[in-house]
């Protein structure tokens, strides 16, 4: 009877033990089955200046937050900020401009900038002919294919012309009037003696002869936030944890990419750039991370908020001062950062 008990007794230990490895498997098969939370991104466009968001979306530290992030280009600032605000996006990456635009207009459901990824300018300057000791007012009186108005590269673009005694309106033959998706081909085709044109399609350009990179407009203009994740307030009201999540994400890109070589951050990005060459990405890449184009962090700071209303002033497009909280939020790139 004894023996019976003693064997019963180490049965049920057996059994309670194997029970419980079960159960510690079904849980850490749940968690690695767990569903992931879907986040539409539209960006403003597709440009190796953007290399962190990449960096997330390829080493999967979107996913290692719980989050399944859909990326769209749509090609423009208004048409990423009606993306957002139509419900077609739920976050966007695009110039802070925009939302000041928005908030302008008396939004009852402003946009908010919650984590900035660039902090230059990430245009150049890109002149048909070879030019090899160029000065800038060798523009005047030239044809200049600049950017659509009231956009942050024709702004940076013509704040940084000013800065060096040129007038763009006075001093330049200036085309704004060309689509964004449509300023290079209209270059390759022949229009203009100088270009702002962003990365990899100016160093491809110079590859090719079609143009010469003479400058550029990300070190002469000081830091802005000139791109940055944005989402309505109504979003992080319903999706604060989303929103962290997201940031927090980022903010591993960001520190990854301050931390690791241009050859490897290209690597990494390069799937998102199939018909470029492998040269030309790490090119970039070098050339965004010698100016510090890229953020190392996700907060967007007051002195470059004022930098931009600055810029936005000085081009005639700025309709009102913005107070830099209501439409910027750091709180949630704070608490990231502390973890």
């Amino acid at each position: 009877m004894k023996k019976w008990s003693k064997f019963s007794f180490s049965f049920l230990l057996i059994a309670i033990l194997m029970f419980s490895l079960a159960a510690c498997n079904t849980n850490t098969n749940n968690s690695k089955t767990k569903k992931l939370v879907k986040v539409r991104l539209a960006e403003v466009t597709r440009s190796i200046f953007y290399a962190p968001e990449y960096v997330a979306l390829e080493k999967g530290f979107f996913k290692d937050e719980g989050l399944d992030v859909q990326l769209t280009t749509t090609a423009g600032g208004d048409k990423t900020m009606t993306a957002l605000l139509s419900g077609g996006a739920d976050i966007a990456l695009v110039g802070s401009e925009t939302s000041i635009y928005v908030y302008a207009q008396g939004a009852n459901d402003p946009v908010i900038n919650f984590a900035q990824l660039t902090q230059t300018d990430g245009t150049f300057l890109v002149s048909r002919k070879k030019i090899d000791h160029f000065t800038w007012d060798q523009l005047k009186g030239t044809t200049f294919l600049g950017q659509r108005k009231g956009g942050m590269p024709q702004m940076v673009g013509e704040f940084v012309l000013k800065n060096h005694g040129i007038d763009p309106h006075k001093d330049l033959n200036l085309i704004q009037n060309i689509d964004f998706a449509n300023i290079a081909n209209a270059f390759a085709s022949g229009t203009g003696d100088f270009v702002q044109l962003f990365e990899p399609t100016a160093s491809i350009f110079e590859k090719e002869g079609k143009g010469y990179i003479v400058a550029s407009f990300g070190t002469e203009s000081g830091h802005v936030p000139y791109t940055t994740f944005m989402t309505k307030q109504s979003y992080i009201n319903n999706h604060k944890g989303t929103v962290e999540s997201f940031t927090r994400a980022i903010y591993k890109a960001q520190q990854w990419v301050a931390t690791h070589s241009s050859e490897e951050i290209a690597k990494a990005v390069q799937p998102y750039f199939p018909d470029t060459d492998f040269e030309i990405i790490k090119t970039v890449v070098e050339r965004y991370k010698s100016q510090g184009s890229f953020s190392t962090d996700p907060i967007l700071d007051k002195e470059e908020w004022n930098n931009l209303q600055t810029i936005m002033k000085e081009s005639g497009v700025l309709p009102k001062e913005v107070d830099y909280k209501a439409i910027v939020n750091t709180a949630i790139a704070e608490k990231v950062i502390k973890k």
